[in-house]
């Protein structure tokens, strides 16, 4: 398992004359040579990690630009001129912050009518920095559930050092303090659902053959206070084949609250069950696999479809389609309702949200990669539905929203104007601005721009262009092309400070290419681009690649491509595939041995994603995967561009091992490469402010380095 791969010299060629030399090669790959990097925390691995973060951050930390981008960065992340967002709960808005002075967090509370203040009396719940020196803990703060309608009991979730996986304690918050003998469920990727205040309906690890294969919770049992992990009663369990399942629960038009459980299939599809008698077997609920219930309003169950449908006796039903039917009437016998079609989006729209209050339910709908929010309202068997006035042209969105509230905050940005915070009253319509960030940059220079590429199908892909409303179409100017291309995540346009002063203000021009594998224009696009049909997603990635060449926004030595996780692949694959294409390319906590991808981290869930490399169940899918995957196609006579890996060692979602055996194979291979792993962090590679902004201070470094200075 730490077998380190030898370099051999060929032979010298039978024979030889003074004309032949011996010629160094590598010997044929092995890649199980590196399966030493796999083992997290393994001394031979992290020896190898430690130094090569010394050589990276020797070059990155000496370039002229970083200390600037270093303090503009961190004065940007732990600024308290931040909008605090919070949670409504029982006339409280929670919030948890991070500054400088309070590096792991608060978590506080104010009240709904001081929340609009400039500056709120916050009242401060728990201080994580506090915590952690007292517990003597690495306690990174992941989240909070607390039992309705009082919300003074909750769950909170710890983290160490970042980890997906969490230990759950007991909190009780009109004390401030854990309660001493009350829920505590060791570290796992666990999730609670209150039931009531001496019982928590539990999905853990509860021993062995308690996880699915990508390492998740298949079984729920209901915990008694006081009761012993060993002792809860099983009242669900799906299968290890599954992905994961879990508890939810359901609140009906009458603030009943019913339980059920969601069992995910494989990462896309679910089977959802209620308990509809307290202690009875599960009712399934009559949904096609690739469906998602929302939640209850005015007695209608709404779901979405990710699939067309045609449910028997009824009317066809289309892939995207929000829809609706009568709770009371599933409830009564389990029996499928007549549906109805709430919303049928268009070719270039997608329902993005849909959030459930107690006056309306409000949809998010990308149009042509436009956010707007619709308020719908229901008056007997009849909807009526209204676009909330937030500004046009860009991401407006819910930022919290409840079934047992009336208020909701809402949200909008984009690339050139800084997040505000609306507060909404659901049943008066009335809206109102109450926060807003600063401008960490002048935007009046700017102009957002939005384009077309051709990919090589005749698909039109759109892509965003920030850049000056100076800039030369010359092909000079150094451009950074963002996008993720998966697992149906959209990207919609967004404000960012420290691209705004670490690359806008520094003359770059800033590109996001909304490609196939998101969730833009509904499920379709994003399901084009599934499996052994990947390829149209780097297809579409390099047609806006080549789009912003032949505009001579940019040229081949003056562009650069970012992207993280599932983006991470896209880089790799673009550093494989095109490195002709691209002078730097950032590849951010990656996907890169795509054929032991599922014996890493998380990565069995992404099978329904990815495919399967298990050649005997898959053989095509195999194929493809061994044609794809980044780490198994670099070549020893390649020309590829410098590339920056960055990881995680805390990371438990996409495992370190894809960054580590990648740059190592680049090292044996004489390639060039940078490389740094954060020693703490979880998936964002980052656990603090201060994390962030050396994160994001070491890429724009990178960046500058190689797009305005050429090395």
């Amino acid at each position: 398992m730490r077998r380190i791969m030898i370099l051999a010299l060929a032979a010298a060629l039978a024979g030889c004359g003074a004309k032949e030399a011996s010629v160094s090669k590598p010997a044929a790959f092995n890649p199980e040579s590196h399966l030493f990097l796999e083992e997290i925390e393994g001394k031979p691995a992290l020896d190898w990690v430690k130094a090569e973060n010394q050589r990276s951050l020797a070059i990155l930390e000496a370039e002229p630009r970083y200390p600037q981008f270093y303090e503009t960065a961190l004065k940007i992340a732990t600024s308290k001129a931040r909008i605090p967002y919070g949670s409504l709960r029982h006339g409280y808005v929670y919030n948890f912050w991070q500054d400088a002075e309070h590096v792991r967090g608060l978590w506080r509370r104010t009240k709904l009518a001081d929340y609009a203040a400039a500056e709120p009396k916050w009242d401060v719940i728990l201080d994580v920095d506090k915590l952690a020196v007292e517990e003597k803990a690495n306690w990174i703060y992941k989240g909070v559930s607390c039992l309705p309608p009082a919300y003074e009991r909750c769950i909170l979730e710890l983290s160490d050092g970042g980890k997906d996986a969490v230990r759950l304690r007991e909190f009780d918050v009109a004390t401030k303090s854990f309660v001493a003998g009350g829920f505590d469920i060791p570290e796992a990727k666990s999730g609670i659902v209150w039931k009531d205040l001496d019982t928590l309906l539990v999905d853990t690890d509860w021993g062995a053959g308690s996880l699915t294969t990508s390492g998740y919770p298949f079984i729920t049992k209901a915990l008694k206070r006081g009761q012993a992990l060993k002792d809860a009663t099983e009242v669900f369990r799906g299968k290890e084949s599954d992905v994961a399942s879990g508890a939810l629960a359901i609140e009906d038009t009458n603030g009943h609250r019913w339980f059920g459980v969601s069992e995910g299939l494989t990462f896309f599809t679910s089977a959802y069950s209620i308990f509809r008698e307290p202690g009875g077997a599960p009712m399934p609920v009559p949904l096609p696999p690739k469906a998602s219930i929302l939640g209850v309003f005015a007695d209608t169950l709404l779901v979405t479809l990710q699939q067309d449908w045609t449910p028997e006796g009824q009317a066809a039903l289309k892939s995207g389609d929000l829809i609706g039917l009568s709770w009371s009437a599933f409830l009564k016998d389990g029996k499928l309702p007549k549906i109805e079609v709430e919303l049928h989006p268009t070719d270039r729209q997608a329902v993005q949200d849909v959030s459930v209050t107690k006056s309306a339910v409000l949809i998010t709908l990308s149009d042509n990669v436009a956010m707007k929010v619709m308020a719908f309202t229901k008056a007997g068997d009849r909807w009526t539905a209204k676009e909330i006035a937030l500004p046009p042209k860009g991401s407006a969105s819910v930022v919290y929203a409840d079934e047992g509230e009336t208020t909701a905050f809402l949200g909008f940005e984009s690339y050139l104007e800084p997040d505000a915070l609306y507060q909404y009253e659901t049943g008066s319509g009335a809206l109102k601005q109450i926060k807003s960030l600063p401008a960490w940059f002048d935007a009046s220079p700017y102009v957002t721009e939005q384009f077309e590429s051709t990919s090589t199908d005749g698909a039109k892909i759109p892509y965003f262009v920030v850049r000056r409303k100076t800039t030369e179409l010359n092909g000079k100017n150094p451009t950074l092309l963002y996008a993720y291309g998966g697992f149906q995540v959209s990207q919609t346009p967004s404000y960012s400070g420290m691209i705004g002063k670490l690359w806008l203000e520094q003359g770059g021009v800033y590109v996001v290419a909304n490609i196939r594998g998101g969730g833009e224009f509904g499920p379709a696009w994003h399901e084009a681009g599934l499996k052994t049909k990947r390829q149209i997603v780097y297809d579409d990635f390099i047609s806006v690649a080549e789009a912003l060449i032949a505009k001579k926004i940019t040229s081949k030595d003056k562009l650069g491509a970012m992207g993280g996780s599932n983006g991470g692949l896209l880089m790799g694959v673009m550093f494989v595939q095109r490195p002709d294409l691209f002078k730097a390319i950032v590849c951010q906590v990656p996907l890169l041995d795509m054929l032991r991808f599922p014996k890493l981290g998380a990565g069995a869930s992404w099978i329904d994603e990815y495919g399967d490399p298990d050649d005997a169940k898959h053989p095509e899918e195999r194929a493809f995967l061994e044609k794809l995957s980044p780490y198994h196609n670099v070549k020893a006579d390649g020309t590829y561009p410098e590339m920056y890996i960055e990881t995680s060692t805390k990371d438990d979602r996409v495992h370190p091992a894809h960054a580590r055996k990648m740059a190592k194979r680049l090292e044996e291979l004489k390639q060039p490469f940078l490389y740094y792993e954060n020693m703490e962090g979880g998936h964002s590679a980052a656990a603090n402010q201060q994390e962030t902004a050396h994160r994001v201070a070491l890429e724009f470094s990178y960046l500058a380095r190689k797009l305005f200075d050429g090395k």
